[in-house]
């Protein structure tokens, strides 16, 4: 499938590569017998995979990030591909097209994606017809974030509106304040802008019978003093972790020509050229918490060597896409047999403190 997804990709474009992709997902999600035959063939089932993390039971450490599933449609197939988990977003409150087309363009002298999309979504009402069958057998989380045209000072009434109306069908949730190629001039990095989204979804959490993990998801392009202050907000607030990190915007090193980045545009960057900043930055969040809070790690995991680092630097999950992408439906499968080849350690669970059960 990879190489006809390349081949369209060649000819039509990545977002029609990409459209093509989740099309065949979805016609595989309404055929049991074929999401059985991608199981069979593709997920690895081993016990020594399996994870316990803030209260949940994971099959396998190995996730896939918001942005490939955007709207709730596919989880079933991506996890009959062998993902431990599926991430699901960004949704916001009402539709929203995003940044007009083309948008998404494949750097494949790099391993990399240029992505200025934004936050495409079909909307809240949207996703809740999708994810309201149910996951059984399926870790299902959700990213949050805000409509382009809502001014930051009710970006709260957003998150909110989100996280409560999908509060019954996920497992957890993600509050993306990471940065967007939709709206730039909206990036919360302040401890006030961050708590103002945070705490009503606190409050709701505790009248719930119900506990929702909430985890904060940070952008590779932060400072080290900004990631420390992120990092500081969840050891003295009741979120469950952090995930970092999202695509950047300030790629190093990449090897594509300079002219074929200008007929590609800005956006922001995924793949290899990331996969040391995100490293570096789940590390500096592992160092700083003392390694008492779970850590999703995504960026630039393209290798089971780049898991295997990913996890040495504190993560105690990872999340993949553009590794995905370039290569191909066995991905998760693979991750999980290098895992197991080098016998990693299973992690304990972080420690909870009491505000983690506010």
């Amino acid at each position: 499938m990879r190489k006809i997804l390349h081949i369209i990709s060649r000819l039509f474009g990545a977002e029609r590569a990409y459209s093509l992709s989740v099309g065949m997902l979805r016609l595989a999600d309404r055929i049991p017998l074929v999401k059985w035959l991608l199981h069979s063939i593709y997920a690895v089932e081993d016990k020594s995979l399996e994870r316990e993390v803030f209260g949940l039971h994971f099959r396998n450490p190995i996730g896939i990030a918001a942005g490939y599933d955007r709207n709730g449609e596919i989880y079933g197939p991506l996890s009959a591909l062998g993902f431990g988990f599926v991430e699901i977003g960004t949704v916001t409150p009402r539709p929203q097209q995003g940044n007009p087309k083309p948008r998404i363009f494949e750097l494949p002298t790099d391993k990399a994606i240029i992505n200025r999309i934004g936050l495409a979504s079909k909307g809240l009402e949207a996703v809740i017809k999708s994810v309201r069958k149910g996951h059984e057998g399926i870790i299902l989380g959700c990213n949050i974030g805000k409509n382009t045209v809502t001014p930051p000072e009710e970006a709260a009434m957003d998150y909110l509106r989100v996280f409560r109306n999908l509060y019954q069908y996920l497992d957890y949730f993600a509050v993306n304040v990471s940065y967007n190629t939709t709206h730039k001039q909206y990036v919360p990095r302040t401890r006030e802008d961050i708590m103002k989204i945070l705490e009503p979804l606190f409050d709701f959490r505790r009248g719930q019978n119900q506990y929702r993990p909430i985890l904060l998801k940070i952008s590779p392009d932060l400072t080290n003093e900004e990631i420390d202050l992120m990092t500081d907000i969840m050891v003295d607030t009741p979120l469950d972790g952090i995930i970092a990190t999202n695509a950047t915007t300030h790629p190093e090193g990449l090897k594509t020509s300079k002219e074929e980045l200008r007929k590609r545009g800005g956006g922001a960057v995924s793949g290899a050229p990331l996969t040391e900043r995100a490293i570096e930055v789940v590390r500096r969040v592992h160092e700083r918490c003392n390694g008492t809070y779970p850590i999703i790690g995504v960026g630039g995991l393209m290798t089971g060597d780049d898991v295997k680092r990913m996890m040495e630097a504190g993560a105690t999950l990872v999340q993949v896409y553009t590794g995905f992408v370039y290569n191909g439906v066995g991905f998760a499968g693979d991750l999980c047999k290098s895992l197991l080849a080098t016998e990693t350690p299973e992690p304990t669970e972080p420690t909870e403190t009491a505000d983690n059960q506010q």
